[in-house]
């Protein structure tokens, strides 16, 4: 049974089927659901209910949060599956929820605060306007482009770090399986943030030294990570800008990065990528492939993110190609993971 499966809402034509109206309208009201989970998120729902079963008012007192309002949510939650009822008006949690815990290792708690975010949810009420122009409204939508009100925004900035870092988090491992170091003595995570796949590698592999490139407010995040991993003696953090260089290295891992960019700027972080690289290095990219049309997957819709957002844009492989090419490199090797996502390896022509 869909969400909306309810004699409230049409039950559809010769023309138009019960079941296609019921997905129509849930997709129409998507966007409902995305806000009760960043909602749920920003409340820290899913901690207060770990522990046992709460009322409205318990939640309420703790969050500062008004009684009624609560109630409702709570009720609204249940019906997604959020939370469940217990004895007593109490709710109680659900597998579903616990993945908006705070603190744990697989945390989906900073992806839902940034997919309910200002600066992403409020370019993706120009889409259209995006379609009709071909580029990017966030600058309308924000007042400025994405990363340079980000720059103006540090509440918002953190929110997005985080949830790259959630997002790494969940991946690393799966690409860390595939990756091939090789006799690598330097990975450099190019536009990495706190450094989450090179550190993976570096704990996987004891003799790999690792550095992250990236704007320096991350910094003190990556060398934190680096320090409760017992890494830190390998690792060190380069506040820098990849479109003006990018650190020596035997492998330069790039996990999207260049989905946010056009060609032209993709081009120029590769050929930085290229010449910074020691004698029979290779360059790794980590980003989701467009398939045929048609075929069902996140890529297509996460273009349509990046069309919202950003310039830049998911590709094919004929498109990556395209661009390595650009750049003076040449793919070698496409190995995919368990993931969506696999990895694109790259060397020198």
């Amino acid at each position: 049974m869909t969400l909306f499966e309810h004699p409230f809402f049409p039950v559809g034509s010769a023309e138009t089927p019960a079941d296609d109206t019921a997905q129509m309208i849930q997709m129409m009201t998507g966007y409902w659901v995305t806000q009760m989970v960043r909602t749920a998120a920003e409340l820290r729902i899913a901690d207060h209910l770990h522990d046992g079963a709460a009322t409205a008012a318990e939640v309420a007192e703790a969050e500062s949060l008004d009684p009624d309002a609560t109630f409702r949510f709570l009720r609204a939650c249940a019906s997604l599956g959020l939370a469940a009822p217990a004895d007593g008006g109490r709710f109680k949690s659900t597998s579903l929820l616990a993945t908006l815990r705070t603190g744990t290792p697989d945390s989906l708690r900073d992806l839902a605060l940034w997919g309910g975010a200002e600066s992403h949810w409020l370019p993706w009420g120009r889409l259209a306007d995006a379609v009709r122009t071909g580029s990017t409204r966030a600058g309308d939508a924000l007042g400025a482009p994405f990363f340079d009100w980000l720059s103006t925004q540090p509440k918002e900035a953190t929110v997005f770090t985080n949830s790259m870092t959630a997002m790494t988090r969940n991946l690393a491992h799966q690409l860390a399986d595939v990756i091939d170091i090789k006799d690598a003595e330097v990975a450099v995570d190019v536009g990495g943030a706190a450094g989450n796949l090179v550190q993976t590698l570096m704990q996987r592999h004891p003799g790999l030294n690792g550095r992250v490139l990236d704007l320096p407010h991350v910094g003190a995040e990556a060398e934190a990570s680096a320090e409760r991993l017992g890494i830190a003696d390998r690792f060190r953090f380069v506040g820098g800008d990849f479109f003006e260089k990018v650190p020596s290295g035997d492998l330069h891992l790039l996990k999207f990065v260049l989905h946010d960019w056009d060609d032209a700027s993709c081009v120029r972080i590769l050929r930085n990528c290229r010449e910074s690289l020691n004698p029979g290095g290779r360059v790794l990219v980590m980003e989701l492939i467009v398939d045929e049309v048609g075929a069902p997957g996140l890529a297509p819709l996460m273009d349509m993110n990046m069309l919202a957002l950003l310039t830049g844009k998911e590709r094919s492989l004929d498109q990556f190609k395209a661009v390595f090419e650009e750049a003076g490199l040449r793919l070698e090797r496409v190995t995919p993971s368990a993931s969506l996502v696999p990895v694109l390896e790259a060397v020198p022509v």
